[in-house]
């Protein structure tokens, strides 16, 4: 199942009014003194998880293509120094396509950036402004081109089911994406979390029927494109999966560094302090930002690994962790129904299951 490193950092240019993640606007950031931060939770984690043999790092965020070109070489190089690396270790930056970061493409792949994950999010103008986005859909193809040229991998994201979006509307976009893109898509369905900017305007993506449509559509169109797909929202021609989220899914390990990263270390469930300013001065006084290191009730696990593993095209193998909290008279009632499919090679959600996908893990989990 491989173990990944999941490295946080914290900062975006401006807040996206549809993002809940922890991402926040500062005027200035001490690259040198977040960099050393970082380096001493790798130190602080190093020796507990030395048997352990990365197969993937990812930067994520907020924006990590604002970091130093240098700040990631340096957390690349600590990760290879302080662990037996798989020797294909992927290593995945998420940027935004705008000329300042297009421009520092080629120095973060030569910081050690092997797969580049672009926020593209829409290729219209209008939907870009929508989203708040910073980049115009000519600035995302431009950085789409020189990304391709210069990384073996890359992948970019879309949102869609956005407000007034209709299906015609939406088949023109993703024909047109998957005519630009490699090896591997991220397709959202828009969601306004509480908290957001779009939740105090009160925007609202498509009702549900119509979000229904349009992930059919999508379905159908990438999976004849040769990129179906292998996770709810992810698309990949074979062999091309981002490996490093299925650690995430398949139940693996992973260590999480940087403010609000969330880890898993066999049984413990480790919680880094969300608030940037808090996790730095953590770190630099204790060596580490950890708010909550809890272990994790078997049962919890299991069920963890259920929602995870669900979410797959491969769904769960017969010898997984989670049939332990899978119910059988929800299991027999979703088999029925035509949900889910349970063989040999275990239990696997079927297309009319994935577009009721909560309601079918309420089921079995029940």
């Amino acid at each position: 199942m491989g173990f990944g490193v999941y490295i946080h950092w914290p900062f975006c240019l401006s807040k996206c009014p549809y993002c809940d993640f922890n991402s926040h606007v500062a005027d200035t950031i001490d690259q040198r003194r977040w960099r050393d931060a970082l380096l001493a939770e790798l130190d602080h984690f190093s020796d507990e998880t030395r048997g352990l043999r990365p197969t993937s790092i990812f930067f994520g965020g907020g924006t990590p293509s604002l970091m130093a070109p240098d700040t990631v070489g340096a957390l690349v190089a600590a990760v290879r120094r302080r662990w037996d690396c798989a020797s294909d270790l992927e290593v995945t930056l998420e940027a935004n396509p705008t000329s300042v970061e297009t421009a520092r493409f080629r120095a973060f792949r030569d910081a050690g950036i092997n797969r580049l994950s672009l926020g593209v999010q829409a290729l219209d103008d209008e939907a870009l402004r929508l989203l708040g986005r910073r980049h115009s859909a000519a600035e995302a193809l431009a950085a789409l081109e020189t990304a391709q040229a210069i990384f073996a991998r890359v992948s970019f994201d879309l949102i869609y089911a956005r407000p007034g979006q209709d299906a015609a509307a939406w088949r023109a976009e993703l024909s047109r994406a998957l005519g630009l893109a490699g090896e591997h898509l991220s397709l959202y369905q828009l969601t306004v979390e509480d908290g957001t900017a779009f939740a105090a305007r009160g925007i609202a993506p498509s009702d549900e029927d119509t979000a229904c449509v349009l992930f059919e559509a999508t379905q159908e169109i990438t999976a004849a494109a040769g990129l179906p797909a292998y996770e709810i929202s992810n698309h990949a021609r074979p062999g091309a999966e981002c490996r490093h989220n299925l650690t995430y899914w398949r139940g693996g390990d992973w260590l999480g560094i940087g403010p609000g990263a969330h880890g898993r270390l066999g049984l413990d469930a480790v919680v880094q302090i969300r608030a940037p300013a808090s996790w730095l001065a953590a770190v630099e006084t204790a060596g580490h930002g950890i708010a909550v290191r809890e272990t994790l009730d078997p049962a919890d696990r299991a069920e963890e690994r259920a929602m995870m593993g669900l979410r797959l095209a491969e769904g769960l193998p017969p010898d997984s962790e989670a049939w332990r909290v899978i119910v059988p008279a929800g299991l027999e009632r979703m088999i029925d129904g035509g949900f889910v499919e349970h063989d040999a090679n275990g239990l696997r959600v079927t297309p009319k299951g994935r577009l009721v996908l909560n309601a079918v893990l309420a089921e079995l989990l029940a």
